[in-house]
């Protein structure tokens, strides 16, 4: 039988319950047990598919196609484990349910409450995480913060869950906030007392607390949380904040959080191998040179919406020996002006995947500048759609070329809708989604980079390259890096004469892993180190500064700080 580990919050939102639920699990797989993570997520929306990136950030793609959150990329990163639709759960999808069973007459004219209906629903679709791999441990994390209306029904759902599959079977851990107030020189505990307060008001009294602080927790501020909130004091945890997110696990792993939890769940206490992690960790601590690359966006705003983007970047990037800079380019600005102004000097540019008109035709100079000055371009499934559009316009020079997704009536729709797209009405999930085949070009630039020719890729979009231009597409330069396996859609587009030129169809982004870098990344990053790098000066880190601030009285050096 599986254990339950369930994860909330306390105090404010964005306090990383995502990363510290993510780290555990790499905690239990570094020692050879199964993990399966679950996001319940308060919101009515059946999913983010249809929600703005600048309010949600990125849209996870699994492999079977669900639009999740974009907790479960850091789930999949840091656990090396596929996730699938089962593990994205929202008040709407649970709702959904249940209106569609009391239509149909399963509760036999019964009257449908939130208790026990919503909850039962709840609790059967943490059931059937555990049905459908059958791994040694869930985790389930509880979207939102204790005291919010809407995450009321999965606190009561976690609540019961204890009671029904045994004590030893479960354990809840409370992740919260200890804000250090500057005017009084104190961390306060108080906000976390009040957290804990209200959860056990609800009837879950927290096994183990994670500490959310910017500096060390004081041995007596640990035995004061311990007394006041009923938790052992070895499992009041300080999670203290990191130069990386990818260095939390090896914190909590120091601060003995997988000890304390195999403990509880009365689990067989194994020798962690997290030696490739920490191998990881040393060498985005000292890379050999730096890089810097622009991202061309519309929603740059937020980075979150590109969350999945930039943890592949990094990832190749340490596995390179560099360190990455990001620029962040509004794409709607370079319509107005020359790119050179936004994109001089950089040693990469990217355009990423949306949606709409807006950006769009600064999105297509930024193609058309990583093309004219060789400088090398990654474009994904949107970006590819801009590089078509470009070479449409620029090369072929066909009239007002451009994509049916922006211009319905143009003489030359290079980027058409897809077939069965034509009659959707409904936006949400209806996209080409999730994990497909692509057969590669052996002679193509992207066969060297994956060295397989049949890959697999997460999708997300209705678009796709207009065939009527292929043969035309194929006379300027450019070539045919991929198509599905008959050949009917385009999947990736390249320039030969090119330092790195590659557009793909889908979202690489989404199956890299910091201990296994996406291989189209990690020849992007190559290329961009051989177009401009520049010396990585030595910095001083804030936990380091910190450290000197102790060691020195509070005294630190101004070269020190300039650094």
């Amino acid at each position: 039988m599986s254990k339950f580990v369930f994860v909330t919050g306390g105090v404010v939102s964005s306090i990383g319950k995502g990363i510290v639920a993510a780290s555990l699990g790499r905690l239990f797989k570094s020692r050879d047990y199964s993990v399966s993570i679950l996001k319940l997520d308060p919101y009515l929306n059946v999913d983010p598919g249809t929600m703005s990136p600048f309010q949600h950030g990125e849209v996870f793609v699994t492999d079977d196609g669900a639009e999740t959150d974009l907790d479960l990329g850091h789930y999949e990163r840091f656990t090396d484990t596929s996730m699938s639709r089962l593990n994205s759960v929202t008040t709407g999808s649970i709702y959904q349910a249940v209106i569609n069973k009391e239509r149909r007459g399963d509760y036999e004219g019964g009257t449908v409450q939130v208790i026990p209906h919503i909850t039962q629903e709840i609790k059967e679709r943490i059931h059937r995480v555990a049905k459908n791999t059958n791994p040694d441990v869930v985790i389930t994390e509880v979207g939102g913060t204790v005291g919010d209306i809407e995450s009321l029904p999965f606190l009561e759902a976690i609540r019961q869950f204890r009671k029904e599959v045994g004590r030893n079977n479960v354990l809840y851990m409370h992740v919260t906030l200890l804000p250090w107030i500057a005017s009084a020189g104190e961390m306060k505990t108080k906000p976390t007392q009040h957290s804990v307060k209200e959860l056990r008001s609800i009837g879950i009294q927290p096994d183990v607390l994670i500490c959310r602080c910017d500096r060390p927790l004081e041995e007596n501020l640990k035995d004061k949380l311990s007394e006041f909130c009923d938790v052992p004091m070895e499992s009041v945890i300080t999670a203290q904040d990191a130069t990386s997110i990818y260095e939390v696990p090896l914190i909590l792993e120091k601060e003995g959080l997988a000890q304390q939890t195999l403990e509880l769940l009365q689990l067989e206490q194994r020798q962690p191998d997290l030696r490739q992690w920490q191998t990881l960790v040393e060498n985005m601590a000292s890379p050999k040179q730096g890089i810097e690359i622009a991202i061309v966006g519309k929603y740059i705003q937020l980075s979150d919406a590109y969350l999945s983007l930039v943890e592949a970047l990094r990832h190749a990037a340490i596995a390179q020996g560099s360190e990455i800079k990001l620029r962040w380019v509004n794409a709607e600005k370079v319509e107005q002006t020359n790119p050179e102004t936004y994109l001089k000097d950089v040693s990469g540019i990217i355009v990423p995947g949306g949606f709409g008109i807006r950006g769009i035709e600064g999105k297509i100079q930024a193609v058309a500048y990583a093309r004219t000055e060789n400088i090398p371009f990654l474009g994904l499934c949107l970006g590819m759609h801009c590089a078509v559009v470009e070479w449409a316009r620029n090369i072929a020079k066909l009239d007002r070329a451009s994509s049916a997704e922006f211009n319905l009536d143009t003489p030359n729709p290079v980027i058409n809708l897809l077939p069965e797209q034509q009659d959707v009405v409904d936006l949400g999930g209806t996209m080409r989604l999730g994990l497909y085949p692509s057969r590669l070009n052996v002679e193509s630039h992207a066969y060297s980079f994956y060295q397989e020719e049949v890959i697999y890729e997460r999708h997300r979009h209705r678009y796709e390259f207009n065939n009527a231009y292929r043969s035309l597409f194929l006379e300027n330069g450019y070539a045919i890096g991929g198509t599905s396996l008959d050949g009917r859609l385009v999947e990736m587009i390249e320039r030969s004469d090119h330092a790195f030129f590659i557009a793909t169809q889908f979202h690489p982004e989404f199956r890299s892993r910091p201990n296994q870098p996406h291989p189209l990344f990690l020849g992007f990053i190559e290329a961009a180190m051989k177009h401009h790098s520049f010396e990585v000066v030595p910095s001083v880190s804030k936990k380091a500064v910190q450290e000197m601030q102790v060691g020195m009285g509070g005294n630190i050096p101004a070269e020190v700080i300039s650094n």
